[in-house]
């Protein structure tokens, strides 16, 4: 490395925290580090190895302070390595999932909240926090996902996820969501006549005395409730009561 005001070669000066060498003129005795290289969009990662071991790790279920003891990553970087890796898949999966045949699609959403939940939530708050769904499309026979949309539980959002659910199949299929009454008018405008569409009502049971607040209650029955076409209640019932119990 040539020093810049004096024009001379510079010696070697230990490294930086990051372990990029450094380098002292001995003239005019100012210090150089060698060019940070981004490795990973804007992130100094040593190198690929980090980040794919760091998304590795939160697949799995880790968390982000003990992945970021295993990898050595800094918190900050593991969390925008998990946003980057978010919008590339999203983008192959609109790329990727169109146009394709399916027979029986259940659309269900879970349930989060960013920062508060919806209640405790205040005027001057950021626009964003409150609670937060995640629309979810699922092929019954593959478990392929067909489609997803992270919004509120409103019919703006549900047509978002249903106008993608739409873009992502083909043909004429069967599709079951839970009673919320805006999947009525949400199926009905993006999907029409191209699908056989019913509801299935979910009955709890009473929650009994000393469970959590949020431990899931006991299904006691069912209603199938359809909606539009001729949709056949054995080819769908049986997969969602098992995946909700």
């Amino acid at each position: 490395m040539t020093c810049e005001d004096c024009n001379i070669e510079c010696q070697r000066f230990g490294k930086h925290r990051d372990g990029l060498r450094r380098f002292r003129c001995p003239n005019c005795k100012r210090t150089y580090t060698e060019a940070h290289t981004k490795t990973l969009d804007t992130m100094n990662i040593p190198t690929w190895d980090k980040a794919l071991l760091a998304v590795r790790l939160l697949l799995e279920g880790n968390s982000i302070r003990s992945t970021e003891r295993i990898s050595g990553l800094n918190r900050n970087t593991i969390m925008r390595v998990l946003v980057l890796a978010g919008e590339k898949a999203e983008k192959v999966s609109e790329e990727m999932i169109r146009n394709v045949p399916v027979k029986e699609v259940q659309a269900d959403e879970i349930w989060s909240f960013i920062a508060k939940k919806e209640k405790r939530v205040k005027a001057g708050d950021d626009p964003t926090f409150g609670d937060a769904y995640c629309f979810t499309g699922i092929e019954r026979n593959t478990k392929l996902v067909l489609a997803w949309h992270l919004g509120r539980r409103t019919t703006r959002d549900r047509e978002a996820f249903t106008e993608k659910l739409h873009a992502a199949t083909s043909g004429n299929f069967q599709i079951t969501t839970d009673g919320f009454a805006a999947y009525r008018d949400a199926v009905s405008y993006s999907l029409g006549t191209r699908v056989d569409f019913a509801q299935l009502i979910k009955v709890y049971a009473v929650s009994s005395e000393g469970e959590h607040r949020y431990s899931p209650s006991e299904v006691v029955s069912t209603e199938v409730v359809p909606v539009i076409g001729r949709p056949t209640p054995t080819r769908f019932a049986p997969a969602i009561l098992s995946v909700r119990t």
